[in-house]
Parts: C-alpha cells; structure tokens; sequence
C-alpha cells in the first residue's frame, strides 16, 4: 500500500480543554476537545474491554493515512486513563457533524440529487480503497459518515467514513453475525449468519444510506432480520438502476464500489440553478449576458446492469444448470423494482 508519513502524530493530553460532548453511543463516547495552539480534536473513549476494537480503528487510520476519504488520527496511540478503565483514541474533529444529522435537519423530506450523487461518489472512492486492500468496513451508516468543510467551491460538505471498530481487516476470519446495525444489513446475515464478511455487504449497505437520504424509511420483513427500504416519491431512472444494482439480493450479483463509481448517476453532474440579480452593462454586453449559464442535461436511456454476475455469463463462466438462483435473481430484482415504483 502507497502510504505517505510525514510526521509523527502525537497530541499533547496535558493541553487540552474539553469543550463538550459529540455523542455517546453502546462503544463509548465522542468529546470535542481543544488545544490552544493546534485547533480542535475529536476524542473517542471506550472501555477498557473495548481495547481491541478501538485498537482496530486507529490502526485502519493509520493505515490510510492521507487518505482524503477516510477520517484521519491525530494520536498514532491507544491512550489509557491512570485507573486503567478507559481507553481512547484522537483523531480529526469533524466541523460539519454526521450525515445522520443532516438526514434528520430534512425531516423526512429527500435531499437535493445532486447533493446525494456527490456524496455518494465520496463515499464510493472510501469503500474502493478499502476494498482494493481487503478491508470491509461491516459497519456503514450515516452515523458513521462525517462530514467536513468542503474543499470544492459552491458545495456544502466532504464526507468520509468513520468508526472502523467492527470492520473486517485483510487476512482475518469475520463472520456475517458480527457485522454492524440490523436496518443496515444485507439479507445474507439472516440467512447465513456464519457465513464469511465480503464486500458486497457495505455495497448493501450503501444502498440503504442512498435510500435514507433520498428520504426513505426502512420496513422489517415478515420473515424478521432482513429490512426492506421503501420510497415516497419519485426519484430519476439513474437513481432507480443504482439502488437496484447495490440491492440485488444476492451478493455475488451486486456491483463492486469500482464498478459504481463508473454509473451513471454517479458521473452525471448536475449544477443547481442560482438566481442572478440584473446588473448594469452596456447594450452590446447585453445579449451575451442573457444566454443561459447551463444548458439542460439530456437524460440517456437506463445503462445496463453492471454487476460481477454479468461479466461471468458474458465470460461464459457461469454454469447454466443454476436455474433455481437464477430465477430467485430474476424475482428479486422485480420485486425490489416493484417495491420502489410501488413507493413512488
């Protein structure tokens, strides 16, 4: 892995004033605290028996270190308090709060497209470079999505993922049980609790923060364990294919965060309109002035799927006798389809 030190991270305990609390949650708590000289930090303790986890967490930081899609350390250490009943890590203080905040300020109601498309792209270049080294993050949701000042002019935040306690690292055994949040989660944890952590799991799971900031609201099945995410208004045809592609029910047959990141409503850029005031110009100015800034985007007919499952029968490596699952594919995809539309 291409990782680039530049210096040491270390944070001086003994200087710093907490100002308040972020949040608490089952792990621990998130404080904001402040040094005089070197800006703010955030502050995540746990118990002491919660070690390991909080271990994890800041060495998959470290590990993508620079990396501008991945919450960043500013400790590289695991401090312990002088009784020894807590632990803590420090790591960058997140001055726009969580997109679950975000969701929430919009009472139900979606979010612009455009605001979810690039917020979405971010959150896919995190899970690609995750996923390119064995990782699984097992835990995404919009509680751990941390946004931070924008460094693009004109838009409202950059997003990166946070709280790695429960991710799954290169080379280790995970089992689907130990995975994160239930309403976040894919069919196969219910169906297959032991089976083995892939990463088609965050891709279900991307979905299902997709849907919430398109204002959808999760359902559990009658058969219980497994979430269904329904919409209540209609949402363009791009936006429709990429959940399908990240909600196929099988996880060999979804995409890969690669694969999404070349889709459509991930690439589209849509520039919302501005309203400008009229200012006083010359007569010859005039004319040029009053063209148009965008020109309306024509939209193209849905892309074709795209999943792995595609490329092997293209391949011709996907042995045809499988007619049971392929059928389930084939239902699942009308009925996670009709679902949608129904919601509409």
């Amino acid at each position: 892995m291409d990782i680039r030190y530049e210096e040491p991270l270390y944070v001086d305990e003994l200087s710093l004033q907490t100002v308040r609390v972020l949040g608490q949650g089952a792990f621990g708590s998130v404080s904001l605290k402040v040094h005089p000289g070197h800006g703010r930090y955030a502050k995540k303790t746990s118990s002491i028996r919660l070690k390991e986890n909080l271990k994890k967490e800041l060495r998959i930081m470290l590990d993508f270190r620079n990396h501008p899609r991945i919450v960043q350390a500013s400790s590289e250490h695991l401090h312990l308090d002088m009784f020894l009943k807590d632990c803590s890590i420090y790591m960058e203080y997140a001055s726009e709060g969580s997109l679950d905040e975000v969701i929430s300020s919009f009472r139900g109601k979606p979010l612009p497209e455009h605001v979810i498309g690039r917020t979405t792209r971010m959150l896919l270049q995190g899970l690609e470079a995750l996923h390119v080294h064995g990782y699984v993050h097992c835990d995404l949701k919009p509680d751990n999505i941390l946004l931070f000042p924008s460094t693009s002019f004109g838009e409202p935040w950059d997003a990166k993922l946070a709280d790695f306690g429960l991710s799954k690292e290169p080379n280790t055994y995970h089992v689907l049980k130990l995975a994160g949040t239930n309403m976040y989660m894919p069919p196969e944890v219910s169906e297959v609790p032991e089976g083995l952590v892939g990463q088609a799991l965050d891709i279900w799971s991307l979905g299902c923060v997709v849907f919430e900031m398109f204002g959808g609201k999760a359902e559990e099945m009658e058969t219980g364990g497994t979430y269904v995410w329904k919409l209540e208004q209609k949402i363009s045809p791009v936006a429709i294919d990429f959940l399908r592609q990240c909600h196929t029910w099988h996880p060999w047959n979804r995409a890969s965060a690669t694969e999404l990141l070349n889709h459509p409503f991930i690439m589209q850029r849509v520039v919302p309109f501005r309203v400008l005031q009229p200012i006083p110009c010359p007569p010859e100015r005039k004319q040029y002035l009053e063209r148009p800034l965008f020109t309306p985007r024509v939209r193209g007919p849905l892309p074709t799927p795209i999943g792995p499952r595609k490329k092997q029968e293209a391949e011709g490596s996907v042995v045809k006798d499988q007619s049971t699952v392929e059928k389930n594919d084939v239902d699942s995809e009308e009925w996670f389809m009709y679902e949608l539309c129904n919601g509409c």
